[in-house]
């Protein structure tokens, strides 16, 4: 759950140039994954299994978000880009009228 709502604050606008420093934290999880590996062939519980399972979950969500990221990046300039051209030119529209 915290790796989703990290993905949802990511999705802003404001969040999407964060892409790079999300893309990093799919290390931290599959270092995570590392860790209880050696802890279950160490004797743990199996039970670390389940959590060794969302560890790669979450760490591939983050790992995909960044070409995610950059493509949603694109279209939301083009966008600004497009509202602003249309906004000069209803503007020149206007002061030529």
């Amino acid at each position: 759950m915290p790796a989703n709502i990290v993905l949802d604050k990511l999705r802003t606008r404001r969040g999407l140039k964060w892409g790079d420093l999300a893309m990093l934290l799919s290390v931290v999880y599959f270092y995570l994954v590392a860790l209880m590996s050696v802890l279950v062939n160490d004797g743990a519980s199996k039970w670390l299994y389940v959590v060794m399972l969302v560890c790669i979950w979450n760490a591939f969500k983050f790992l995909i978000y960044r070409p995610v990221s950059l493509v949603t990046l694109m279209r939301v300039r083009l966008a600004e880009r497009r509202a602003r051209v249309a906004e000069e030119r209803a503007q020149q529209h206007l002061a030529s009228a």
